[in-house]
């Protein structure tokens, strides 16, 4: 009797492509190797259609209000930093995530991992930023837990938080939604944060002092809606930076994505430690930005809406989205040749958030 066919549809690879036995650190740091983990283990064992857009914040209907919901874990050292700490990394982090959904963020559990031996006092302290960040937010910290590992088992704190918040009726915002002929714009300065964790973790000075741009996003983002309720898609670049989140959405949305390097806003101070570090500015991340795709017609005014709001100031247009090279982003360089920007396999900056 001949073998039955076999029948290869829905199949999935039991381990990441690149064939890694064990965890390495560039699983976790938003390249490629992230969405080989997420896409090869994870999404086939939790497959289900609300999970399936893969996004910062899940977004469902719950009886007859749609809300979104999203979870982070924190584990940036060191545990503070110019402009920040871990506390306020784990309030802005939840809530920017479902500020890209174009959600209010209402409410967030949070869960600290401490380490045997920590001192009280740091967890005082990052515990007093967490509450003054969900306040500065507008967001209740409505539950929580605390576990202890051993000495040793640990990195002094970690935190997860969880977050749910309204999406406003008629926001759809998604990276399916870029199509081509659509503004690609940036709310400020790039690279910031990443280069602020480099410079305290490895004591490099550049100069001047580098000051994370942790934030939320909340408040930006309803005055954007608030001037063009049609935002196509919003992402905040953070692990990998603007160049992996781009890719994100141009292989999400089948677009091809092309950036005027000349318009990319990058702070002298970043662009002299990204030159001495041999980084690139792109893939550094950030922690208090926004890439906002809208329709072309709304872009002017969205753009001037952005730049009314404190956290916006600096907001400028830095490409578009095309019909060309779909799935991929390139950058079109002063001299009027184009480079391909690709997704980084790891990270070039791990633990940054």
């Amino acid at each position: 009797m001949a073998e039955p066919a076999l029948d290869f549809e829905g199949w999935t690879c039991p381990l990441p492509l690149r064939d890694h036995p064990n965890v390495v650190m560039g699983h976790g740091g938003g390249g490629q190797m992230s969405a080989e983990l997420i896409e090869h283990l994870f999404v086939p064992a939790f497959a289900n259609p609300v999970l399936d857009g893969l996004t910062d914040s899940a977004v469902f209907t719950l009886g007859d209000v749609r809300l979104a919901f999203s979870t982070d874990s924190f584990v940036v050292q060191p545990l503070f930093f110019p402009g920040g700490s871990i506390g306020h990394l784990a309030v802005n982090g939840t809530v920017n995530d479902l500020a890209m959904s174009g959600a209010q963020a209402a409410y967030l559990s949070c869960g600290f991992i401490l380490e045997e031996g920590v001192e009280l006092s740091v967890v005082g302290r990052i515990a007093a930023d967490l509450g003054d960040a969900a306040r500065r937010a507008g967001v209740t910290v409505a539950t929580g837990d605390t576990k202890v590992v051993d000495a040793g088992h640990g990195d002094g704190v970690y935190i997860n938080t969880a977050g749910v918040g309204l999406v406003p009726a008629g926001v759809d915002i998604r990276p399916q939604r870029a199509v081509p002929g659509d503004v690609v714009i940036v709310s400020g300065q790039i690279g910031v944060h990443g280069i602020a964790i480099m410079s305290v973790r490895e004591g490099v000075s550049f100069g001047t002092e580098v000051v994370s741009d942790c934030a939320p996003l909340n408040g930006l983002v309803a005055t954007m809606l608030a001037v063009c309720a049609d935002l196509h898609v919003l992402r905040d670049p953070t692990r990998g930076g603007v160049a992996t989140s781009l890719n994100e959405i141009a292989k999400s949305a089948g677009v091809g994505i092309e950036l005027t390097e000349s318009a990319l806003p990058v702070p002298e101070t970043v662009a002299n430690a990204c030159s001495f570090l041999g980084l690139d500015p792109l893939y550094v991340a950030n922690e208090g930005k926004l890439l906002a795709i809208v329709p072309r017609d709304e872009a002017d005014a969205v753009l001037a809406a952005m730049r009314s709001h404190p956290l916006g100031s600096d907001a400028a247009v830095i490409g578009e989205c095309v019909v060309a090279h779909p799935g991929m982003v390139v950058t079109r360089t002063a001299f009027g040749a184009t480079r391909v920007v690709d997704t980084p396999i790891g990270e070039q900056l791990p633990r940054i958030c």
